[in-house]
């Protein structure tokens, strides 16, 4: 039995998979030397990307504010930003000031570039300072887009030196500053001077001191940063091509030649870097890297028995992700999941072409590639890919909590493990560092969960298995969910009147013998009354398996009544199958109560999983006491018959989902409708054709033809399970699906008949019994002949003719076939049926032949039918 996991059916990101912009912009200016940051905004903008920052890098993170208030929000935010930068360069005394944006400023149309040159122009004793402004909007990207526009604003910004120089520039993706290290000294090793942008070496990673500077004394300097322009060759580490490329706009302004790498991490991009460096420098690769790249080889072959059984999700900067994804594949570790907050589109086919021969050779079809992604998502995925290893930062932890599947930390942030600074992965050595991580968390996690692993599969779902046999050997026995238990007869038992929503094609009648449709009964009961009910039927009915409450109402409305009414049968029945019918919108509330109970089996009507459908079919739902219209009912009632199925589905109990077919509607939605309750789990849909209800919103919609019903059932045969053999019984049906026998069981049944009518009537039943109205129109082989004559119903004859329809698919209505049908009832004033497609009612009455439809005793409905003659 599929389990499932209770979610809501939400439209919004939950717990987002990336960090804002300024957060970007404010981690590229720690790499410049003597610089501070300022965000044009709130104080908590800045607070925000403090926090982050300092449990990250252990390290004191000084960020000012411009502090915009409501009254800066209305009347704009320059005396904020120029009295804050004055204060800035009193206390701090910087040479650069990098002031980035934030959602607030951005929004009210600051212009930071023209307020900073009337900073210049009144404070002309602050000149010699180089002031930055960056557009950072937090809803305008991510810290990647940041960090990189900031770097790119930086080169816009700072005058630069032409004159030519033998040095390289070094621009580079977020890095620990640990891996920002390593690459200086891998430089250093070739003899390569570089300038290195930005230089988070020493900033977020400092060493101990006695007293705090204020100002960051490491990073690249101002005087670098111009030389830029001059350097002989850019080199930037980014596995992703971008437009803002800061090494694209040295080349296309200054001339400078640009290359693109990828971030050293893994054998085959470490051993690209390395020979880069070799050329530029023209020196051979020192015996030192040679013997470490050795022992890298010599810890994949290690470890490749253990990594063969990684089964991964990772996210985090899209850079971080391509690179560990190549790791990964290098190490025979599968990616299943590879995910960013960012959009980038680029990554998708990058990951593609790097997983493709790995997954054609271990039979792959199952794996995710996604951008702008939410945590929850990740989650889901991890649990439906049954991955065993998450790579990312520490925002991943819930996951990891939830899941028991453990989480190698690395990227930014690391809030709830100290050295998130100084963990390493470029390189041979940083490489084998990541490895070991990785493949010590695949074998922690088989090492501590096989015993359990072992005791669900041998013995704990032992107990399960017998349950759900049990459940199967109910299911071989239930009418509606197996269509050859023909035989099987099922009780409804009407004790639920009220319903707490309004569909726009129901209306229910309490007291309605002449109708066979669901929502109509001929009385409702007590659960004392239907109790008693059920030991009478019980007695008479040997083959009587199913007890089920569906309606008149909804059964969890009257959900007091509907529980007394199961547990006053179950204490006296132990091995009866417990049945229910419901709206769904109660059903989170109720559905472990259902269980306990032992209701086994669950019908949920769902007429569509889009809310702006959903608000075309139903009027109204009464939720919490409050009554809610339109879209926002369609959602509420959505959410909780998806969330509710889930439980259901998790406790093992069987789910059909009912689907009303309703023309120019939900028609074409039915498909999506089929493949959501199949991701849950559900058993089987039952696609049935709408039934005009005179009074309703929509008793004017054209129904479907029982030909366009079952195109649509064949098209979702193809996703799960459907049923054909749906009869839409009453809500006090008793019997077997073909041969029901409520009305031998009716209660003060009263007769309304007036029998003053001196006219003579003959009329056509279609019935099967000889007793009842029980045939439908297109399906009757005979029709049974009655006159009404002085106030007596009198038996003629039967007359045979070829049933109307054939087969499932298709009511044949050839006019020949019509017209033979009329030759024969010519004498007749009209049809009595307990069925009859509308568009044949409609022909039938154009040719002057009134067509009764109602359920009852023939000679009851034969009075019926004079009486609306």
């Amino acid at each position: 039995m599929t389990k499932s996991k209770i979610e809501p059916f939400v439209n919004l990101n939950v717990n987002p998979c990336k960090m804002c912009m300024p957060m970007g912009a404010v981690t590229a200016f720690y790499g410049i030397k003597e610089c501070i940051s300022m965000l044009h905004g709130s104080q908590g903008c800045s607070t925000y990307i403090r926090r982050h920052m300092a449990t990250h890098y252990n390290e004191p993170v000084d960020i000012a504010s411009s502090s915009l208030t409501e009254q800066g929000t209305v009347y704009g935010g320059e005396k904020n930003l120029i009295n804050g930068l004055k204060n800035l360069i009193e206390l701090y005394h910087p040479k650069v000031i990098g002031v980035a944006t934030t959602c607030l400023a951005e929004t009210i149309g600051e212009d930071v570039t023209r307020i900073i040159e009337k900073f210049y122009r009144e404070n002309k004793e602050y000149q010699g300072i180089t002031i930055i402004p960056v557009n950072s909007p937090g809803y305008g990207g991510t810290q990647y887009e940041g960090y990189f526009g900031a770097l790119r604003t930086i080169l816009e910004f700072v005058p630069m030196n032409c004159e030519k120089n033998n040095k390289v520039n070094v621009i580079t993706s977020i890095l620990s500053p640990k891996d920002t290290r390593f690459l200086k000294r891998m430089f250093q090793s070739f003899g390569i001077d570089i300038i290195l942008l930005p230089d988070l070496s020493s900033n977020l990673d400092g060493v101990f001191k006695k007293t705090y500077d204020r100002l960051p004394s490491g990073g690249t300097s101002i005087e670098e940063i111009k030389d830029m322009a001059g350097a002989k060759l850019t080199l930037e580490f980014m596995n992703l091509e971008l437009e803002s490329s800061p090494g694209k706009y040295l080349e296309e302004q200054f001339g400078v030649p640009y290359r693109r790498l990828n971030l050293p991490i893994g054998l085959r991009d470490t051993d690209a870097f390395i020979k880069t460096l070799s050329q530029i420098s023209g020196n051979e690769i020192p015996g030192e890297i040679v013997e470490e790249r050795g022992r890298y080889l010599d810890a994949m072959i290690d470890s490749h028995k253990y990594n063969a059984e990684g089964r991964a999700v990772i996210f985090g900067e899209p850079d971080f992700v391509c690179s560990t994804v190549r790791l990964c594949v290098e190490n025979g570790i599968i990616p299943l999941v590879s995910a960013t907050g960012t959009t980038k589109k680029q990554m998708k086919e990058l990951i593609e072409q790097e997983i493709k021969e790995v997954y054609e050779r271990f039979f792959i079809k199952d794996y995710e590639i996604i951008d702008d992604v939410d945590f929850k998502k990740i989650e889901n995925l991890t649990e439906k890919l049954d991955a065993n290893i998450l790579i990312g930062n520490s925002d991943g932890r819930r996951i990891e909590e939830n899941l028991q599947i453990p989480l190698v930390r690395r990227g930014f942030p690391i809030h709830d493990r100290v050295g998130g600074q100084r963990l390493i992965m470029l390189g041979y050595e940083g490489s084998l560092s990541y490895l070991d991580d990785i493949t010590n968390a695949i074998c922690s996690k088989k090492e501590t969960t096989f015993r359990d692993t072992i005791y669900q599969t041998y013995f704990e779902n032992a107990h399960i298995n017998n349950l759900n046999i049990e459940i199967e050997e109910k299911t071989k026995k239930h009418p509606c969910f197996n269509g050859c238990a023909s035989n099987s007869a099922r009780i409804h038992l009407p004790v639920a009147p009220r319903c707490n929503i309004q569909c726009n094609y129901c209306v229910r009648k309490f007291d309605c013998p002449n109708e066979s449709r669901p929502g109509v009964t001929t009385k409702v009961l007590t659960p004392e009354e239907a109790f008693e009910k059920y030991k009478i039927v019980k007695s008479k009915i040997d083959n009587l398996n199913v007890v089920g409450i569906a309606g008149p109402g909804d059964a969890l409305a009257n959900f007091e009544e509907t529980k007394e009414t199961l547990k006053l049968i179950r204490d006296y029945d132990k091995n009866i199958t417990f049945c229910l019918s419901t709206n769904g919108l109660m059903l989170p509330k109720y559905a472990n109560e259902l269980c306990d109970l032992g209701v086994s089996h669950v019908t949920v009507t769902i007429n569509a999983v889009d809310v702006k459908i959903g608000a075309k079919i139903y009027q109204y739902v009464h939720y919490n006491g409050l009554k809610f219209e339109g879209e926002s009912a369609a959602a509420i009632l959505l959410a909780n018959q998806l969330s509710g199925l889930r439980i259901l589905v998790g406790r093992g109990v069987i789910c059909k989902v009912n689907i009303v077919t309703l023309k120019g509607i939900n028609d074409k939605h039915i498909p999506d409708i089929v493949k959501k309750v199949k991701d849950i789990g559900c058993y089987i849909t039952n696609i049935m054709p709408f039934i005009k209800v005179k009074g309703s919103k929509f008793e004017n919609l054209e129904p479907v033809s029982n030909k366009e019903v079952n195109i649509i059932r064949k098209e979702c045969a193809d996703i799960m399970k459907q049923m054909y053999h749906c009869v839409q019984c009453r809500a006090d049906a008793i019997g077997t699906l073909d041969q029901d026998k409520s009305i031998e069981f009716e209660i003060d049944k009263k007769n309304n008949i007036k029998q003053d009518l001196t006219e003579t009537y003959r009329f056509a039943v279609a019935s099967k019994s000889g007793v009842l109205v029980d045939q439908h129109f297109g399906q009757t082989l005979e029709f049974h002949i009655y006159d009404y004559k002085d106030g007596r119903v009198i038996y003629k004859e039967i007359r045979e003719i070829n049933n109307y329809c054939h087969g499932e698919e298709v009511c044949e209505e050839y006019e020949d076939k019509l017209e033979k049908l009329l030759h024969i009832m010519k004498d007749c004033n009209g049809i009595i049926a307990m069925r009859i497609g509308e568009n044949l009612k409609n022909r039938l009455h154009d040719r002057g032949m009134k067509v009764i439809v109602t359920y009852d005793r023939i000679e009851e409905a034969v009075k019926y039918a004079v009486q609306s003659m």
